[in-house]
């Protein structure tokens, strides 16, 4: 077991120990679930109050928060606790799971694959035709990779995830279980004589950038013709969409239940909020946030943030609820 100083952990997060405690700490935990030996954090004046009544040893804690440690209690001011406490998660990281034999028997791999240098590929997995894997590539069970796909190096890909064909994926990515990348877009026409749906070919490929990470059972859909295109450093939640044609600039963030319909721009930095959904052949420019819940009809200029359905500025639309609601008590 893991166990560190309140001393050692202020040093690695270079903030201002108040009080003390002899204990030594065994990892973090939840403000209301902390034991003794055990280290939290308050990031906002409402927690505050729950400090008393926790069980926990130390505290990580925003400077701007007012607090006394207690009797052989421990706080560390921070800047910002929830970046403070990053730091303290990956220090009590678990190991991921071993390898016993880098290449398991039962991995079906094609003769004109790559496998660079350091790979993992475990149990069941398939790695078709000129398929190239950077080195240090891990494959967990049960990954499929199709034919001329490009791994970057220390890409991380979990079980049951399937990468088609022609896909390019760029290193130190993580795609977590289940992902699907490269499957045919969502393209029909009514047929000419009105009595049936004429499939659309789906051509192109996937294009994903550097430090992009994708959750659990989320999907980016290949082009109907060039790429479709997730950027360097974007973080897409579980269950999430990204159709055909769609491109999402760097460091763009969704999270889950959201869906990019066909052919969505994203600039830099956009956040969507879960469940979100963006019609197609919108453009959402960079910084812009698209609140939880909101149906983009239209553009979204930079900067701004909207919500609703249909989605319009943040502000008209509390506005505009605020008014519903006095409406409604009157009646």
């Amino acid at each position: 077991m893991k166990t560190y100083s309140i001393e050692k952990i202020n040093t690695i997060l270079n903030g201002e120990l108040i009080g003390n405690t002899a204990l030594q700490i065994e990892g973090p935990e939840q403000l209301q679930n902390a034991k003794e030996n055990q280290i939290t954090f308050i990031g906002s004046i409402k927690y505050v109050k729950q400090w008393v009544a926790s069980q926990a040893s130390a505290a990580i804690i925003n400077d701007n928060l007012d607090i006394e440690p207690g009797d052989n209690r421990a706080l560390i001011k921070v800047k910002n606790a929830d970046l403070a406490m990053a730091k303290i998660l990956e220090l009590f990281n678990p190991p991921a799971p071993v390898f016993d034999i880098d290449i398991h028997p039962t991995a079906v791999i094609h003769e004109t694959a790559t496998i660079g240098n350091g790979c993992k590929i475990g149990p069941n997995c398939y790695i078709g035709k000129d398929v190239d894997l950077g080195s240090s590539v891990i494959l967990y069970p049960n990954v499929c990779i199709f034919d001329e796909t490009t791994i970057g190096a220390n890409t991380v890909i979990w079980s049951g995830t399937v990468i088609r064909e022609r896909c390019i994926i760029g290193s130190h990515c993580i795609f977590h279980t289940n992902v699907s990348i490269g499957a045919d877009g969502f393209g029909y026409r009514p047929s000419d004589d009105g009595r049936s749906l004429v499939k659309i070919p789906q051509i192109g490929n996937v294009i994903i950038g550097h430090y992009v990470e994708i959750g659990a059972n989320s999907c980016v859909d290949r082009a109907k013709f060039s790429s479709t295109i997730v950027g360097d450093g974007c973080k897409i939640d579980n269950l999430v969409q990204v159709a055909h044609n769609s491109v999402m600039g760097r460091s763009c963030i969704i999270a889950g239940h959201s869906g990019l319909a066909g052919s969505v721009t994203l600039g830099d930095g956009v956040i969507i909020g879960g469940s979100a959904s963006i019609k197609d052949h919108a453009t959402i420019h960079s910084g812009a946030t698209v609140g939880a819940g909101s149906g983009v009809v239209s553009d979204v200029p930079a900067g701004k943030t909207v919500l609703g359905y249909p989605a319009q500025d943040a502000r008209n639309m509390l506005k505009q609820w605020v008014a519903i609601r006095r409406f409604m008590k009157e009646q």
